[in-house]
C-alpha cells in the first residue's frame, strides 16, 4: 500500500535496471578523448574455438534427417573445423599483413586441439582473452570457478602473460561471473554490450570494464542467426560509419567491437568483404585499431581525467 502512495518516481529511483552498470543516457554521459584525436576505436576480436567431436554441436549449419540428432555430428563438426584450418589461414594472412592488432578470444583447449593455430596466434602478437575450456556455456556443466580458473591458468601458462580480458563462450553468464572473474584478475569483459564506449561495471572485489562487443556487426548474428547474405556485415559497417558520422550523434570517441569467427567470416564468399571492410576503416583519417587491454588502459586514463 506504501508503494501506491509514493510519489511518481519515488519507486523507480530505488531501482536499477541494469544489475552491473548503471543507467545514463549517451549523450549525458561526458565525452571521452580518442588515442591520438581518433575519434573511432577499433576492436577486432576473431574467436578461436574448439568444438568437441565427441559432443553436441553448440551451432549447426545443418540440421539431421528427421530432427534425429546424433553424436558424431560430422558434418557440424567439419564446418567449425574448416574454419579453423583454411578460414585462421586466411584471418593470419589479411591481419598480420595489415600489421593490424587483434583481440583473440580462445578457448583454452585450443592449445592443445590446434596447436599450429595457437602458437601462430601468439607468435603474431594477438592477444589472448578468456573464452571458457572449449565452446560450452557457464550456465551449466563442472564449477564456474574451476572453469574460468583454468581457463586463464592455461592461457597464462601458454602465452606467459596475464590474461586481461574475458568473453564467455555464446556471452552467456550466471550471476556470479563477473564477481568470479574479477577475483581472478580480469579486467575488462565483453559480455555487456551496452553503449558504443567503455562503462564501468560493479564486481567484487574490484569493478570490471565492460568493453563494446556489438553483435550487430558479429558474423555469428549476421550469419548463422539471421542467415543474411555474404556483403551484409560490409553493409551494416557502411550505415554504423554514417551513423557515427551524423552531427545527431554525441560527441566523443566510439569503441567498435567487430566480431569474427573463421568459420564464418573465413569462407570464400564472405572473406572478400572482410576485406573491403579493413580497406575502408584503414581509408579513413579517424580511426585507430586497437587489442581490449590498450582500449581499457585508453578508458582507464580517461575516466580518471
Amino acid at each position: 500500500m506504501d508503494d501506491v502512495l509514493s510519489p511518481p518516481g519515488a519507486l523507480s529511483s530505488a531501482l536499477q535496471a541494469n544489475p552491473r552498470i548503471p543507467y545514463r543516457l549517451a549523450h549525458q554521459q561526458p565525452p571521452l578523448q580518442g588515442p591520438g584525436g581518433k575519434r573511432l576505436i577499433v576492436n577486432l576480436v576473431v574467436n578461436v574455438e574448439y568444438w568437441p567431436f565427441d559432443q553436441d554441436m553448440p551451432r549447426k549449419v545443418l540440421t539431421a534427417p528427421h530432427g534425429r540428432e546424433q553424436v558424431p555430428d560430422v558434418p557440424n563438426f567439419c564446418w567449425a573445423d574448416y574454419g579453423m584450418r583454411a578460414g585462421m589461414a586466411r584471418l593470419l594472412s589479411l591481419l598480420t599483413s595489415r600489421g593490424l592488432p587483434v583481440s583473440a578470444s580462445v578457448n583454452a583447449t585450443v592449445i592443445d586441439a590446434y596447436p599450429d593455430c595457437a602458437e601462430a596466434i601468439r607468435d603474431a602478437g594477438w592477444e589472448f582473452i578468456g573464452h571458457g575450456m572449449h565452446q560450452t556455456s557457464l550456465q551449466g556443466g563442472r564449477s564456474e570457478t574451476d572453469v574460468i580458473r583454468s581457463t586463464l591458468h592455461k592461457l597464462e601458462q601458454f602465452t606467459g602473460r596475464p590474461v586481461r580480458g574475458w568473453l564467455s563462450p555464446g556471452l552467456r553468464e550466471t550471476t556470479d561471473t563477473p564477481d568470479i572473474l574479477s577475483a581472478h584478475g580480469v579486467e575488462y569483459l565483453c559480455d555487456w554490450n551496452v553503449d558504443d564506449v567503455p562503462q564501468r561495471m560493479q564486481a567484487m572485489p574490484a569493478p570490471l570494464i565492460a568493453m563494446p562487443y556489438t553483435l550487430e556487426i558479429n558474423d555469428s548474428v549476421v550469419y548463422a542467426v539471421e542467415k543474411h547474405s555474404s556483403a551484409e556485415m560490409l553493409k551494416r559497417l557502411q550505415a554504423t560509419l554514417a551513423c557515427f558520422d551524423s552531427p545527431e550523434e554525441p560527441e566523443g570517441a566510439r569503441v567498435l567491437g567487430i566480431g569474427l569467427h573463421p568459420h564464418l567470416i573465413g569462407v570464400p564468399h564472405r572473406f572478400p568483404y572482410l576485406v573491403q571492410m579493413i580497406d575502408l576503416l584503414q581509408a579513413r583519417d579517424d580511426v585507430t585499431f586497437m587489442t581490449g587491454s590498450q582500449i581499457a588502459d585508453w578508458y582507464t586514463e580517461e575516466a580518471a581525467r
